[in-house]
């Protein structure tokens, strides 16, 4: 595998400052937790109160095609080739923190504490400790080049990450066996709907800005639930698709700063938190948090905040399964 990356990218990765990256800051043990946790973050109660506008419906789903594979679960693949296509042409600058994925890196820190924090919090583990998730089976949906899953294996998770880009599960393979804390990461490049397939089931189940680049996302909702164990954990970010976010996310990062390629982001495939909390619940899944990201543009810095015009991350729970009342 490592003969098919060309040798200069290889050594550029293995070099790069991003080896020992770890990206979440390890909570001031002087402030109590909800100091830590930010008191600001919006609830999900909050996305559904009185004073929220009705849910609207589901986004229509794209027309049916074949299998990807068999079994039983989900028989759909949420799978966007052009998707794919689009990734596969910036696969490698994914360890470059001023290339393209350079918004990524930049909130990377903020993300893993929005995820430690609820991980902890659900799990009763200790987010103080160096290894808060350890025993933990975490798998990383649309992992990319790993700079996600690597934090989360670094934190004593043992990680699972899949990416439907082949280029993308090369160089994060690469990249993760330069450290022993991250060479334990398997990377597969497949899909969720494989997955379920094969009946894989995880403590928690991670998707970090991908559910607006799939073809079909109730779909996708209904696989990532199908791989979260009764009572674990489903973690979601994306884009509300608001005004806000298309002057924001689109206008100004995509064609004004150019922190993205044009193209990266369509706005009517962004979801409403409300479209995304109801998805999942579709899919047995039920929101409990919900955090919005504000960049500061002074700093250069992420924050939590209840926020959730433009990017934002849900935490939710896999309901239990109910016992048959049914006599035989």
């Amino acid at each position: 595998m490592l003969r098919r990356v060309p040798p200069s990218l290889r050594r550029a990765l293995l070099s790069s400052t991003y080896t020992r990256y770890v990206g979440a800051q390890i909570p001031n043990p002087s402030h109590s937790p909800s100091q830590t946790l930010l008191p600001q973050w919006r609830r999900h109660a909050a996305v559904s109160s009185s004073s929220a506008p009705p849910q609207p419906p589901l986004p229509p789903s794209p027309p049916r095609g074949p299998s990807r594979s068999g079994g039983g679960g989900p028989t759909v693949s949420s799978l966007n080739p052009a998707e794919v296509a689009k990734f596969a042409a910036i696969a490698e600058t994914w360890w470059d923190a001023n290339g393209p994925f350079k918004p990524l890196h930049l909130m990377n820190p903020t993300r893993l504490s929005f995820i430690r924090s609820t991980l902890c919090r659900h799990f009763r583990r200790d987010p103080y400790s160096s290894k808060p998730l350890e025993g933990l089976k975490v798998i990383d949906v649309g992992c990319g080049g790993g700079i996600l899953s690597e934090p989360l294996a670094r934190m004593g998770a043992a990680v699972t990450a899949i990416d439907a880009v082949d280029k993308n599960i090369k160089i994060a393979s690469i990249h993760a066996a330069s450290d022993p804390e991250t060479a334990s990461i398997e990377y597969y490049c497949t899909t969720a709907e494989a997955l379920v397939k094969e009946k894989r089931l995880f403590d928690a189940v991670i998707s970090l800005e991908v559910i607006e680049h799939v073809a079909n996302p109730l779909e996708f909702c209904e696989s990532l639930s199908a791989l979260t164990a009764p009572n674990g954990a489903t973690v979601v970010s994306t884009i509300n698709r608001s005004m806000r976010a298309y002057t924001t996310a689109i206008v100004a990062a995509e064609y004004i700063l150019r922190w993205l390629p044009r193209g990266t982001h369509e706005w009517s495939k962004l979801v409403t938190p409300e479209e995304l909390s109801l998805m999942l619940q579709k899919a047995s899944v039920s929101v409990e948090e919900m955090a919005g990201f504000v960049y500061n543009p002074l700093s250069g810095e992420w924050s939590l905040s209840d926020d959730v015009s433009v990017n934002y991350i849900a935490f939710g729970v896999k309901k239990s399964e109910t016992p048959s009342t049914n006599c035989t």
